[in-house]
């Protein structure tokens, strides 16, 4: 199943092994991986809620 992940990337979720919301210099991403592998990464959030609300509302887009 392919997501749009922004208005360039688009992610196949069926190859995506794991999700990591992650503080990083610039703010809060939520990055995608394939088995070890960053495949992509989210916009920039203020707060982890935030991010939190936005992969699910990615995930259940998905469904």
């Amino acid at each position: 199943m392919f997501v749009k992940l922004n208005e360039r990337v688009y992610l196949n979720l069926a190859k995506i092994t794991r999700t990591k919301i992650d503080h990083v210099e610039d703010g809060i991403r939520v990055r995608f991986y394939e088995r070890q592998d960053q495949v992509a990464k989210s916009q920039r959030f203020e707060d982890v809620k935030a991010a939190e609300k936005w992969l699910s509302k990615l995930l259940k887009q998905a469904k």
